[in-house]
């Protein structure tokens, strides 16, 4: 590996006599075969050979080497190495070293991870955990948002110097309107909030966690059924998007089948980073969507349009690696999208469309693909099959949105009515 990466007759020798040779060609090797760059792997190969030496690691056999230690070392390397270099340059360089030499630390396991943040009532959120999973059978996004969000409550009651078994309803509120009015949370956040945090009591009221009647006193703001609008693009702004996606940079070539995926079948973000290769049946013209929050597989015809688009991707662009997932990073190392970075992706295209939205997110394309479909005279139990709705009063909100659909309606002539 050495000899493929340096062609100086003294740094080659530095890298084979150096500390550690041999796991620091072994770690070299597993970053190729993830596909690194040859760039990118010279500077492995520099980082490691410096770590090695300033932490003295061939002398310390066995011993775990701290992040404190990595980044003392980093710092006097950048203060000897690049001392007429801008603030921003030694910042980057010491970001791409650190992490580097610590993700090669963590390959041998010589790195001292920290020692996990102990959360207050961690035993009795996980046994709420537990029961959300196993009885209630809520999908894995809404759990984490649960236990998120009643982890941040619990904190609130340790900050103030309170206990949960001796906290009464006046606290409870107290501490409540505290924190709805210093995140400045909206009505519909409030009643997510409360979703979360009613269930959580009464489950700890019936385990003797805390006093009775702490769960009825949550109260949310009241929410009318439909009071809202989903907000989605035009038709015609989602096929001016689709176009001015068509560059052959890999990047592009990705994000358009993205973008198809979630504007043609209105899959959830989520859904779409878990796609795997065998979820498309290319011989039958399938794509089958894994469990979502609908808590169910869904099967739709591959379109011809989505299908080129996937294929280009797969061909032309998506990385040659073992993972299974279909949409992944283009960088090395390889991995699956995320939720996040797919949504970073949308957004990008939205701005550079110019598009003025309320909101920028993957979840657009869904309400226009819904909206569109209800133009198209598809009725709400289709729609709801569609998106994966299990509860059709999800999808009856729809019906807001055709508007000319219900001016219609209002313009029938009523003339010999009684």
């Amino acid at each position: 590996m050495f000899e493929r990466l340096f062609q100086n007759p003294f740094v080659l020798a530095r890298q084979r006599n150096g500390p550690l040779a041999e796991e620091r060609h072994r770690y070299l090797a597993h970053c190729a075969l993830q596909q690194m760059s040859r760039e990118t792997l010279r500077r492995i190969a520099r980082y490691t050979l410096i770590a090695a030496q300033a932490l003295r690691l061939a002398e310390r056999p066995g011993e775990l080497v701290t992040r404190a230690e990595v980044k003392g070392e980093v710092d006097r390397w950048l203060g000897r190495r690049f001392r007429r270099s801008t603030a921003r340059q030694t910042r980057l360089l010491g970001v791409d070293f650190m992490g580097h030499v610590s993700r090669w630390l963590t390959f041998l396991r010589r790195l001292q991870l920290p020692a996990p943040a102990q959360r207050l009532y961690a035993a009795e959120v996980a046994r709420f955990t537990d029961y959300m999973l196993r009885e209630r059978g809520l999908s894995p996004q809404t759990i984490v948002y649960r236990r998120r969000a009643i982890h941040r409550f619990l904190a609130e009651i340790d900050e103030a110097d309170l206990r949960l078994d001796q906290l009464t309803v006046a606290q409870l509120d107290e501490l409540l309107v505290r924190m709805i009015q210093d995140n400045r949370y909206a009505r519909t956040t409030i009643q997510t909030l409360v979703s979360a945090l009613r269930p959580f009591f009464r489950f700890a009221e019936q385990h003797g966690w805390c006093r009775l009647g702490l769960a009825a006193a949550i109260i949310a703001p009241r929410r009318y059924q439909h009071e809202g609008l989903p907000i989605g693009l035009s038709w015609d702004d989602v096929k001016r998007l689709l176009a001015a996606v068509g560059g052959d940079q890999p990047a592009d070539i990705r994000d358009r089948a993205l973008l198809m995926m979630l504007a043609i079948y209105g899959l959830r973000a989520g859904e779409v980073t878990a796609l795997n290769l065998k979820d498309f049946d290319w011989e039958r013209e399938m794509l089958y969507v894994p469990r979502g929050k609908s808590q169910w597989p869904r099967n739709y015809p591959l379109c011809r349009h989505v299908g080129d688009a996937v294929l280009r991707y797969l061909r032309e662009a998506r990385p040659r690696t073992d993972r299974r997932e279909v949409f992944l990073t283009l960088v090395a190392p390889f991995r699956p999208l995320t939720a996040n970075s797919l949504g970073r992706a949308v957004y990008r295209h939205f701005r550079a469309l110019g598009l003025t939205l309320p909101h920028y997110g993957a979840h657009m394309l869904r309400h226009a693909c819904a909206s569109h479909l209800l133009s198209q005279g598809l009725s709400l139990k289709e729609i709801g099959d569609h998106l994966g709705h299990s509860d059709p009063d999800v999808t009856r909100i729809y019906a807001k949105v055709d508007l000319a659909a219900l001016r219609a309606v209002g313009d029938v002539p009523l003339e010999g009515l009684p």
